[in-house]
């Protein structure tokens, strides 16, 4: 087997990013991929019934839209946008809206306190005074001193330490400090419960703004055609670059010698040599665990990922439907994604029981409409839906309890749009296992590679360290969700992998390198 620059480990949007930064500086890449599929979790497919297609995993993508380093591989896509970007449907029937327009937005939050309108421009304002920083901050490797020093120095110093007390509140308080009513704090927690976090959870805030901002600003997209899109995007770009993806190859071994990555084994018993990089789009516990083995890393290593955590399982309903949704409110029709089931004490309880391991009675959905927002979905006049939740992170489920749960969710979907079952001509259930078995990375059906809470995020992703792709095995880089940033689909950790693989063979320069990272590893893992 001939011998490549760079071996990636996966051929999920990160892995797919980082082959194709490395192509892009003349290296030879090879993707050996598990399943017979590239994407990962951004993939569509004819589940439900026919003429009908559906996003298997994800759906939206604003941060994806907006990332710097999507927008750096300059992807053949088109994108759609719903009329409108989402909407929270509260208990009580009322409707909280975020619009691209503004004014639509601000009306819509006008009607829960007088003033919220212009506190949501307000909010929207000092958005878009850091947005740009802000995102260059997130998407580039910990500790991000160029893009934050530029941040600090638009600000101010005054104006950093308010902005760094917003990064840490729950969603909660950040709702309750910047506006007077329950639409437009409703709002942001929804976005937030995006993730694993609670609206008590220091740090949930965070994700609720960005989300709900960002929404203001660009909208939450789709491609058209599906989320596949973005995934053959990807692999043409690699190709034309002479890039090489090898499916059904799932990797069972990092080949280390001397404390170096050398390449990879398969299960097939083949050996994969890589001269200058392995790349792994895994998660953290998969490749130190399973790929590296103990004998190459540090025992503090090996106990700190004990306490790795997992973000919630998922499970996941594609509907087909006959017609539109019939919402009991007409302002949910026009929305890509409905927030709906729970007020904001609601979505607290909703939470508890999660964090209770116990199974939620009463489920907060996150509910897509496919074809309002992109019409190549669905035939004309349908509409191809879906709908998740949460539940807690177990080994297994059992069919019947996922059935009930599924029941649970249809009355739900069913309470707040009457004479939905009617419509139904098509289902598909992802169960937490399935997602894991369509794709290995969705351990137990956890999506985000990782908890999102404090504790382990930046420095600690995936464990207490540094922040960087780089591990005690020279030339080895985790690039997948598990590493900083985290969740979502933007590129960034496949980005950073390959921004630290580049660095290590420029040498900056060998041997300083790797004393700067070995130096950090030794105070972190003595």
């Amino acid at each position: 087997m001939d011998t490549v620059d760079a071996i990636v480990v996966g051929a999920g949007h990160n892995g797919l990013v980082a082959a194709n930064k490395l192509a892009d500086q003349g290296w030879t890449v090879r993707v050996l991929e598990a399943t017979p599929h590239p994407g990962g979790a951004v993939r569509s497919g004819a589940i439900t019934a026919p003429g009908y297609l559906s996003d298997l995993f994800s759906a939206f993508y604003p941060l994806g839209y907006a990332s710097p380093v999507m927008k750096s591989l300059d992807l053949d896509l088109r994108w759609a946008h719903a009329p409108d970007v989402f909407t929270h449907l509260m208990p009580d029937g009322r409707a909280a809206t975020v619009s691209r327009d503004l004014d639509r937005t601000a009306e819509s939050m006008e009607q829960f306190a007088p003033g919220d309108g212009d506190r949501w421009r307000t909010a929207y304002a000092e958005w878009r005074s850091v947005s740009d920083r802000m995102l260059d901050t997130l998407f580039t490797p910990f500790p991000p001193v160029r893009h934050g020093l530029g941040l600090v120095r638009e600000l101010r110093v005054a104006g950093a330490l308010r902005l760094s007390r917003r990064l840490v509140l729950s969603v909660r308080e950040l709702g309750s400090e910047m506006f007077d009513g329950e639409g437009a704090a409703l709002a942001l927690a929804g976005c937030a419960l995006h993730t694993d976090l609670s609206p008590e959870e220091a740090g949930g805030g965070v994700y609720g703004w960005l989300l709900a901002m960002l929404g203001q600003e660009v909208g939450w997209p789709a491609p058209v055609g599906g989320a596949q899109e973005i995934t053959s995007a990807l692999v043409r770009r690699l190709e034309s670059k002479g890039g090489e993806i090898v499916y059904r190859a799932p990797v069972t071994r990092v080949l280390v010698a001397r404390g170096r990555a050398m390449g990879v084994r398969t299960a097939d018993g083949r050996d994969w040599r890589a001269r200058r990089a392995v790349i792994a789009d895994v998660p953290a516990p998969a490749l130190f665990l399973d790929l590296v083995g103990e004998r190459w890393l540090p025992s503090r290593l090996v106990e700190d990922l004990q306490h790795f955590r997992w973000d919630g399982a998922t499970v996941k309903v594609d509907w087909a439907l006959r017609t539109p949704v019939p919402w009991r409110n007409p302002a949910a029709s026009r929305a890509g994604t409905v927030h709906f089931g729970a007020d904001l004490n609601g979505l607290t309880r909703y939470s508890a029981h999660l964090a209770s391991d116990e199974v939620p009675e009463n489920p907060f959905l996150l509910f897509g409409q496919m074809t309002t927002t992109d019409p190549t979905r669905s035939p004309a006049g349908t509409e191809s839906v879906w709908a998740y939740t949460h539940l807690p992170h177990r080994p297994s489920w059992h069919a019947d309890e996922i059935a009930a749960h599924v029941e649970r969710m249809e009355s739900v979907v069913e309470e707040y749009a009457p004479g939905f079952r009617g419509e139904v001509v098509g289902r598909h259930v992802f169960a937490p296992g399935d997602m894991e078995r369509e794709n290995p990375s969705l351990v137990g059906g956890a999506l985000g590679g990782g908890t999102a809470a404090a504790f382990q995020q930046l420095f600690l992703r995936p464990i207490p360290g540094i922040g960087r792709p780089d591990t005690p095995v020279d030339r080895l880089y985790l690039g997948s969700a598990s590493a900083h940033p985290g969740g979502g689909v933007h590129g960034a950790p496949g980005a950073n992998a390959a921004r630290a693989a580049l660095a290590r063979d420029r040498g900056l320069t060998g041997d300083l390198y790797r004393a700067v990272i070995n130096g950090a590893n030794r105070a972190i893992y003595p």
